[in-house]
């Protein structure tokens, strides 16, 4: 098995021991899904209009429960600067987690957003482009929040600050994902789909290496 292989199922199993990543970020989500409705009340084409939006929000916040620990659990018991001495280079370890991250998170939001969806009143066409547009747009979602990850590794409060320095870089995402569900809705071409491939695909390509970057600022201070 390949050092990279050899991370991406460790981060996994370790998200299976843990319990709390993935069950936690679906439970928020369910609960989001849940109770905005109730808020809102039974207009069914408001809750339809409102749907693709408030269910990116969620999704999107219920990533990032568990990205602060994506590196402090490895910094804090040391297994960070074995990580980073071994024949992995960081940006590939950086890859490794946000993949981890993803398949243990981005993907059980995305599996369960059709479901979610009932709530809403969401035509087929729209919860088939809700649930594609979270299978494009989550990975950016895991991959931006490596970033902040990294940068907020050292501090004793990171996971506070982390979602300052993460929401705003996700405002493409949201509102490219929810463009998605409107354009099922309305029939009307946005453009929605390629604007948020092509963010998901630079967040994606990009953000190991800037992410690898913050851990080696931490580690050498």
């Amino acid at each position: 098995m390949t050092p990279f292989l050899a991370l991406l199922t460790r981060d996994l199993r370790l998200s299976v021991r843990e319990g709390g990543g993935a069950v936690l970020a679906l439970g928020f989500f369910a609960l989001v899904a849940t109770l905005v409705p109730l808020g809102v009340g039974p207009d069914l084409n408001l809750l339809a209009k409102m749907g693709g939006g408030i269910l990116w929000v969620g999704a999107a916040l219920a990533a990032l429960l568990s990205l602060d620990r994506l590196f402090q659990a490895d910094y804090e018991d040391g297994s960070l600067d074995l990580i980073a001495l071994s024949p992995l280079s960081l940006e590939g370890a950086a890859f490794a987690k946000i993949a981890a991250h993803w398949l243990s998170t981005g993907l059980p939001l995305t599996l369960l957003s059709p479901i979610l969806s009932v709530f809403f009143g969401l035509s087929g066409s729209a919860v088939i482009a809700l649930t594609m547009s979270l299978a494009i747009g989550t990975p950016a979602v895991s991959a931006v929040g490596a970033i902040g990850a990294s940068l907020t590794l050292s501090l004793r409060r990171g996971g506070l600050i982390l979602p300052l320095i993460v929401l705003p870089l996700l405002v493409p995402a949201v509102m490219f994902g929810a463009g998605m569900v409107l354009e099922a809705q309305t029939g009307l071409t946005n453009g929605a789909v390629g604007f948020l491939a092509a963010f998901s695909l630079a967040a994606s390509l990009l953000s190991p290496f800037v992410a690898a970057q913050g851990v080696r600022l931490n580690l050498a201070g």
